[in-house]
């Protein structure tokens, strides 16, 4: 019999075998003072790039002082307890009616994390009859919620609603043949690495041939698309057809916790079933607080969500006008795809940090092939046209050298702290 311990210490993982030097600077690095362009890493002032504070929220005046208020009356213990059984509050259910009414549902319910709420609610929904139908490039929370489905489930190409409609017909054939079950198709409002939304108007179409209900994540669409900031469903005039609308807090909203929004008879199942909200303690009233006021910034003040697209429009264009391939992003996620091995990539985020002040996340093979980089830049309401045209500025001279083979190196250079 194997040592399970024994089996972990010799085999890391393709990210945690670099964690020696990789800890603290490539991986778990600490980024220090008040949230908004411009922090501190390891002393050094630089032009941050990897947070989703979209709207600006996380430093907001009225937000700090409501934070603060709402801390201070109530502390972090109140509600005590499980929703269900004594965490409940006419704050938590207020700001339950207020989701809902802003995405245009009957009903919402709140979930302490959106990670954990995705994976319950794909739990709560689904028995071992049903079949889900889901696109191939889905958050990890969907993923994993659907290694937890008992049932069948068949995976669509990346936006690929010919293939969706395959995967439709596929699902349902065998629920004909067993006689059970009915098909969810599960997608993204936006996805968060590439940018590009998913294709709503078009898989809401398939209705008309197909039975089944839509369940929509728009962690990155919320607050960021709309004419008033309802998501992608809003933007693509399809929010009525989505059957479950699904947020979480940890963006434009720059807070802790997420929403499930739908039909209130579908809504209340979920309320009764979600082992991830009945088996755990209620959201905190600060942050339940806390979120009210950020819904109503986010309502009132479009101005916030003008400035996040204008910035986010003036970094795009300066990266294509420069020669760089920002594949099909068609929403406030900005990837820059190049070409390059995991060494080179270390080394090219050094330089940009180091020499220029650029903190941006990167993701390399084994998440994406050998041979590529993506870097991902998330602009924010708080950015300024000087942190843009400097970022641009250093993008360019670094991609010389990596076009020049500059930053050709042995293996990850020992970065952690001592």
């Amino acid at each position: 019999m194997a040592d399970i311990f024994e089996r972990l210490n010799k085999h890391f993982g393709p990210i945690g075998q670099h964690r020696e030097r990789a800890h603290g600077y490539f991986a778990f690095p600490k980024l220090e003072g008040e949230i908004s362009s411009r922090m501190k890493f390891r002393g050094k002032e630089m032009i941050v790039w990897s947070l989703n504070n979209y709207l600006g929220l996380a430093n907001h005046p009225e937000v700090r002082r409501t934070d603060a208020e709402a801390a201070a009356k109530y502390g972090l213990a109140t509600p005590m307890g499980a929703r269900m059984m004594s965490g409940n509050s006419n704050n938590h259910e207020k700001l339950e009616s207020e989701l809902a009414a802003f995405v245009y549902k009957e009903d919402a319910a709140l979930l302490n994390y959106g990670y954990q709420g995705m994976v319950s609610i794909i739990d709560a929904l689904c028995s071992r009859h049903d079949v889900i139908v889901y696109d191939g490039e889905s958050h990890a929370c969907i993923i994993d919620g659907l290694r937890l489905h008992p049932g069948h489930r068949y995976v669509f190409k990346h936006n690929d609603v010919d293939d969706c409609e395959k995967q439709l017909q596929r699902a349902t054939a065998l629920i004909d043949k067993q006689k059970a079950g009915g098909i969810l198709i599960i997608t993204e409002g936006v996805f968060g690495m590439a940018g590009d939304q998913g294709k709503l108007k078009e898989i809401a179409a398939l209705k008309d041939t197909y039975q089944f209900r839509l369940l929509v994540d728009d962690a990155h669409g919320f607050g960021t698309l709309g004419k008033t900031g309802a998501g992608a469903g809003e933007e693509q005039g399809v929010q009525n057809e989505i059957d479950l609308y699904f947020s979480t807090f940890a963006k434009s909203m720059a807070s802790i916790g997420a929403f499930v929004a739908g039909e209130k008879i579908i809504i209340d199942y979920i309320r009764y079933n979600i082992r991830s909200q009945i088996f755990a303690k209620s959201l905190p009233m600060p942050f339940v607080i806390g979120n009210l006021k950020r819904l109503e910034l986010l309502r009132n003040h479009p101005e916030l969500k003008d400035k996040l697209w204008s910035n986010a429009k003036k970094l795009q264009n300066g990266l294509v006008e420069r020669g760089f391939n920002i594949g099909k992003t068609d929403s406030v996620v900005t990837p820059v795809y190049l070409e390059g091995d995991v060494p080179e990539a270390t080394a090219m985020v050094m330089d940009l940090r180091e020499q220029f002040g650029i903190f941006c996340s990167i993701v390399v093979y084994p998440v994406i092939p050998k041979g590529h980089i993506i870097y991902r830049l998330i602009p924010t309401a708080v950015h300024t046209d000087e942190d843009i045209l400097s970022t641009l500025d250093a993008f360019q001279k670094t991609k010389k050298k990596l076009d020049a083979g500059q930053y050709k190196v042995e293996a990850i250079p020992h970065m952690a702290e001592a």
